[in-house]
């Protein structure tokens, strides 16, 4: 047989082949039977069917409006979680944990309060750092990198001042 008539062949699975390997097999044919078997697809997309699967984009945001749900929960708290909050309180106090628990499904409050402005650590970790580092959080801009050409620049000043010291 012929490299090209090998190529063309493609053989994908034993269908394809036939009662060629069944034969093989029957009449112990062990280099036909490898030969055939080395010829089928490895490729594992070959021997499926494969469908296009159009992907439909679905997001938390389209599924809420959709069915019409309220916001998520709130996983932190910020300044309306407070309001929120005292008012489930005073439903609670007012009305018992029935109406309490019904305010809650309704508007939820924030899954955990955490202390405002520590940039997002513990507060005892905030309030342990140094002003410096206090700064350093706090800053909304970053430091600017130092030049490339700074060790010239030093370099010349430091020659310009001795010159200026000896005249």
């Amino acid at each position: 047989m012929q490299v090209h008539t090998i190529d063309k062949a493609a053989l994908i699975n034993e269908l394809t082949v036939g009662n060629g390997i069944n034969h093989a097999v029957h009449q112990r044919r062990r280099a036909d039977f490898a030969l055939m078997l080395a010829m089928f697809s490895g490729d594992v997309r070959d021997n499926t069917p494969v469908e296009k699967v159009d992907d439909i984009v679905t997001t938390d945001d389209l599924l809420r409006q959709r069915f019409q749900l309220q916001p998520p929960q709130a996983l932190r708290n910020d300044q309306s979680s407070y309001a929120i909050a005292e008012a489930q309180a005073t439903l609670f106090h007012g009305s018992g944990l029935a109406s309490a628990k019904l305010s809650h499904y309704l508007r939820p409050d924030a899954l955990t309060y955490l202390p405002e402005d520590t940039h997002n650590l513990p507060e005892e970790v905030y309030h342990n750092l140094s002003g410096h580092d206090r700064r350093h959080l706090a800053e909304r801009e970053p430091t600017k990198s130092l030049p490339a050409d700074l060790y010239q620049q030093l370099n010349t000043a430091m020659r310009c001042d001795q010159l200026r010291a000896q005249v």
